[in-house]
């Protein structure tokens, strides 16, 4: 089964057919939801605006989006509009095509079990929250785990959904967490 890039919208009243597009949904998961899923959340909501539907979560949320998640999307002329720091409960019960952790933490603890069996990836990398240093190295890092990010999420975005096999589609999703 390929993905939906579609569905037909019939309007009974006046007989009128619509070809609505189908975004695909992407949850990212990190512990603390507060820096690299908020990042990862944000930047596909601009890259892939119109084909993906972006959301990110933790298993134990911080309440608050990190500052330095902040400045690096910042830095890049991302906007993080409305998002906040969630529970992955918020989401267990809708259904969603990817599922990608982001940090080993959240990798390692059972998940929900997540309707429509998504496609599920890690693509590990380091916390900038966690990062010591000067300010200017943190917020230098910060940018440096912003552009991997990005750079993955180009990659995702460049995927051909609409035509390839769901094992080929989880064999590419999977290698992007191989950088």
């Amino acid at each position: 089964m390929y993905f939906r890039v579609s569905t037909l919208v019939e309007n009974h009243g006046t007989g009128t057919v619509l070809l609505m597009a189908t975004q695909i949904k992407v949850l990212f998961l990190c512990t603390g939801n507060a820096c690299r899923s908020q990042m990862a959340e944000a930047l596909l909501r601009q890259i892939g605006v119109g084909r993906f539907e972006a959301r990110s979560a933790g298993s134990h949320p911080a309440g608050f989006i990190h500052p330095l998640a902040e400045k690096a999307m910042a830095n890049l002329g991302v906007e993080m509009g409305d998002q906040h720091s969630k529970g992955w409960d918020e989401f267990a019960t809708e259904a969603v095509d990817l599922v990608i952790t982001l940090c080993d933490a959240a990798a390692s603890t059972p998940c929900p079990v997540w309707p429509g069996a998504p496609i599920t990836a890690h693509w590990p990398l380091p916390d900038p929250a966690g990062f010591l240093g000067e300010e200017s190295e943190r917020i230098r890092f910060a940018d440096e785990v912003a552009a991997r990010i990005k750079a993955k999420i180009e990659a995702l975005c460049g995927l051909g959904f609409t035509n390839t096999p769901p094992d080929k589609l989880r064999e590419a999703i999977h290698a992007m967490g191989a950088d």
